[in-house]
């Protein structure tokens, strides 16, 4: 006979801890896995549960134990989740919080905002009557992959600490200016471009201009894991640089060459690299003026208006390859008037 079916309910954060104090709560059953996550991927946890952002349900088996005369219950999917929040309780270590610059650790909090996260809920999906045979099958197809993940959804899944947080965060505040300026679609933004893009972008601001390297951009993801030295220097440059692009008139790059992208990459880079920024009204003569260009070789009109490397570099090939890159930016940072 298999398993009669699942219970979901919410669950106090408090009832958890309380649950695992009495022994009520076994977070590390046979079948399980022992605990791998690192402080960042805690964090981040932690963060995501301070901003009450969706946490993917806990599975739990609830058996009772005869010979004791009490109910057991046995995490099958969420070990490390509820690990994490129980160490985290104990002040293991700190996260974001959105009341607070740096992050911190649970007896950090104010009084209210320690009540705040302990009745913070978790969707507990109760498996009623499952069998060991029941619990490894279902073990296995709730932690299977579904779908192939491109490199940046890799990335997402692999790191958790402070520049993953600081592109996400940079990503997702701006995907109206993405959608507006026709750089992504939704379906870009689902697999997560917007912030390959971003990624990328802050890489070259931070280091110089650079080859496209998926493996220096994980390594990138890497070295700034645990902390990020340059996020309050990176915001506001970014702030500077995209409150300038919001001045230009959405028509004048909607459609144009630099809603591409790479196009609108080396933009970014040739308006950083300038020793003050241009005007809104540059900008757009620059579109102007290269689209122009562009059309004119291609239609045969003006051969001559740009010269062959110039024009691969904003229209075929690679467009992420350093000799591209260079190309482009020569060539704006000439027209940024």
């Amino acid at each position: 006979m298999g398993m009669e079916r699942v219970e979901y309910e919410s669950v106090l954060l408090q009832e958890l801890a309380e649950a695992h104090d009495r022994g009520e709560l076994n977070i590390t059953p046979w079948y399980q896995r022992r605990s791998v996550w690192n402080r960042p991927q805690k964090a981040y946890l932690i963060n995501t549960l301070h901003e009450r952002k969706p946490v993917p349900s806990v599975y739990i088996r609830h058996v009772i134990d005869l010979e004791r005369e009490r109910s057991v219950r046995e995490v099958v999917d969420g070990q490390q989740r509820l690990r994490c929040i129980l160490e985290y309780k104990s002040g293991a270590f700190p996260a974001r919080h959105p009341n607070h610059k740096a992050p911190v650790a649970f007896g950090e909090l104010t009084k209210q905002e320690r009540i705040h996260f302990l009745q913070t809920s978790l969707s507990v999906g109760y498996l009623v009557g499952a069998s060991d045979t029941d619990v490894i099958e279902i073990f296995a197809r709730i932690n299977s992959v579904s779908k192939t993940l491109n490199p940046q959804e890799k990335r997402n899944s692999q790191f958790s600490g402070a520049f993953k947080q600081f592109t996400l965060r940079e990503s997702a505040s701006r995907v109206q200016f993405w959608r507006d300026y026709g750089i992504f679609s939704d379906a870009d933004i689902a697999r997560m471009i917007e912030v390959q893009f971003m990624s990328d972008l802050c890489m070259n601001l931070l280091d110089g201009l650079q080859d496209y390297s998926a493996t220096r951009l994980t390594n990138c993801y890497k070295r700034f894991d645990e902390s990020f030295p340059k996020e309050d220097e990176l915001e506001n440059r970014l702030e500077q640089l995209f409150g300038l692009l919001s001045r230009v008139k959405a028509a004048a790059l909607r459609g144009s060459t630099f809603a591409r992208s790479e196009v609108l990459f080396s933009l970014i880079i040739a308006m950083h690299t300038r020793a003050s920024l241009p005007h809104p009204d540059s900008i757009e003569q620059c579109i102007r003026e290269i689209d122009s260009r562009i059309e004119a070789v291609r239609s045969g009109d003006n051969k001559d208006a740009m010269s062959t490397a110039e024009y691969e570099a904003f229209t075929t090939g690679n467009m992420h390859r350093i000799k591209s890159r260079t190309a482009r930016n020569e060539l704006i940072a000439r027209l940024l008037r």
